[in-house]
């Protein structure tokens, strides 16, 4: 779906504002380089190569919007790129921020960790229709493992229903007005969630889940480099292979 073949424009907040402690290197996550490139630098090309997008705003550390500016949004020739602003404290602030930038003719907004560079533009623009359709969408996957509720001396006090679970990815697409509505809620009730569906929710909104995709990771350990390279070196070969067949 081309959001702009139904007069709808449709705004990416890539949300890269964190620091990856878990990562155990002296360079910012998003910065390290994943292939050719770093990884930030990845998830913007996705965003801006993906026709169901009209514009990007870019939420990075404190003190790094030249830095971003000049070493991953110009030299690696991005267009959407509007704004690059500083995230704050916490996500939620971070999100915010990017909000305040959105522009008025702006009627979806898709938010997206800075992190998880191997999202599809089937999923960004399946992501858009759902929320105009429904409000809001998020990008989900089935858990695998089974899960258990343990008590604090690490017996277990249950066994939860694996085929009611779901594993929460990004991108989280909103109506603009939807995702405002949200987050004036939270704020002026002091609540704090560790994505924006969750948000959403407390607001009294309905959230509807859309198939992501297990390749769709967010790079959070050493592990998930590895991890993410496969994914890419799969990939090439995969197109290398579809050239030499196509007819």
């Amino acid at each position: 779906m081309d959001s702009n073949k139904q007069g709808k424009k449709s705004a990416a907040i890539i949300v890269s504002a964190g620091k990856g402690n878990r990562m155990n290197s002296k360079i910012t996550k998003q910065y390290l380089i994943l292939e050719d490139r770093p990884i930030i630098a990845h998830t913007l090309k996705a965003f801006d190569t993906c026709p169901a997008i009209d514009e990007i705003i870019l939420v990075v550390p404190p003190g790094d919007v030249d830095y971003c500016r000049n070493n991953i949004v110009k030299r690696y020739g991005f267009k959407k790129v509007k704004s690059i602003v500083e995230g704050g404290p916490k996500r939620q602030h971070s999100v915010q921020n990017g909000l305040e930038c959105l522009g008025r003719d702006i009627d979806i907004v898709v938010v997206h960790d800075g992190v998880r560079p191997l999202v599809t533009h089937d999923i960004i623009a399946d992501s858009i229709e759902q929320a105009y359709r429904y409000g809001c969408s998020v990008a989900a996957v089935e858990v695998k493992d089974t899960i258990k509720i343990s008590d604090e001396k690490g017996f277990v006090i249950s066994t939860l229903d694996r085929s009611t679970l779901r594993a929460m990815q990004t991108p989280q697409t909103f109506k603009k007005q939807v995702i405002l509505e949200a987050y004036e809620y939270a704020k002026k009730n002091g609540i704090y969630g560790t994505d924006d569906a969750t948000l959403a929710e407390y607001a009294g909104f309905k959230v509807k889940l859309i198939k992501g995709d297990y390749e769709n990771i967010k790079i959070t350990t050493p592990e998930d480099m590895i991890m993410a390279t496969a994914v890419i070196n799969a990939r090439k070969a995969n197109k290398r292979k579809t050239r030499r067949f196509k007819l």
